[in-house]
């Protein structure tokens, strides 16, 4: 009994890195039922949605859950528990060195500074205008009002954990700084730099998941992902129409 504890605990923390790093549903439950067959115990049952994980093992203990509060993108951390996975699959780790490496990795901040995410964000912008065939004049104020729209993201989001609220500023913060630029002469095409500053906040993660998890019959996480993500394309593009109508 004590064993099969321990093999859900490993399994249950790799989901939960793995689902807090923003990992498709259905990797998150293939992943967790692969490390308990290879720690001998193949008859495993995960269900996880977007805020938790129910984890069980037929007939060999009690079944556990775990609440998911908070969610972001870091695909560094969901190929390193893959790693972690695959070497369990290989007999390359112990259960106790599994768990060690999970805990470890769960504690650390792999994501880059917030100063190298806006500079990506600001070029991201800048680039995009381009891309939707816009004129290099354009660039700058989109790579200005794209790199402070990004970093209000950052700083409203540390102040508010409604995501909502933080992608509303955020993105009326673009459009002023955008409309601003074009009002004094710095920029041309109001609507391409608009669009160019707001990309870097498209939930394009979530939709890519959302879909994926529909194609893989995870209704519940598709819908639930859908739903994340249509809400922040709301914020954003209501961001955009109070700047649009103030101006």
């Amino acid at each position: 009994m004590e064993r099969t504890n321990e093999v859900a605990d490993v399994c249950l923390l790799a989901g939960k890195i793995m689902l807090q790093s923003g990992a498709e549903t259905y990797r998150v439950e293939d992943t967790m039922m692969r490390i308990a067959a290879s720690f001998g115990m193949p008859h495993s049952h995960s269900y996880v949605t977007p805020t938790g994980i129910i984890f069980s093992i037929d007939g060999l203990g009690p079944t556990k859950l775990i609440r998911i509060a908070e969610r972001s993108t870091d695909l560094q951390k969901v190929a390193l528990v893959n790693g972690i996975s695959r070497k369990i699959s290989e007999g390359a780790l112990e259960l106790e060195e599994a768990y060690e490496m999970l805990k470890k990795l769960e504690k650390e901040h792999l994501a880059y500074p917030i100063s190298v995410q806006v500079a990506a964000a600001a070029v991201a912008s800048g680039c995009f205008v381009i891309m939707f065939q816009g004129r290099w004049i354009d660039f700058w104020p989109a790579f200005i009002s794209g790199g402070i729209g990004f970093y209000g993201l950052h700083y409203m989001h540390r102040l508010v954990k409604i995501k909502f609220f933080a992608e509303f500023f955020a993105s009326f913060l673009a459009g002023v700084v955008a409309v601003l630029l074009v009002a004094v002469g710095l920029g041309r095409s109001l609507d391409n730099i608009i669009i160019g500053s707001v990309m870097p906040l498209v939930p394009g993660m979530l939709i890519t998941n959302a879909v994926r998890d529909l194609m893989a019959g995870h209704l519940v996480a598709g819908l639930s992902k859908g739903a994340e993500a249509f809400l922040t394309a709301f914020a954003i593009g209501t961001g955009i129409a109070v700047i649009l109508a103030m101006y």
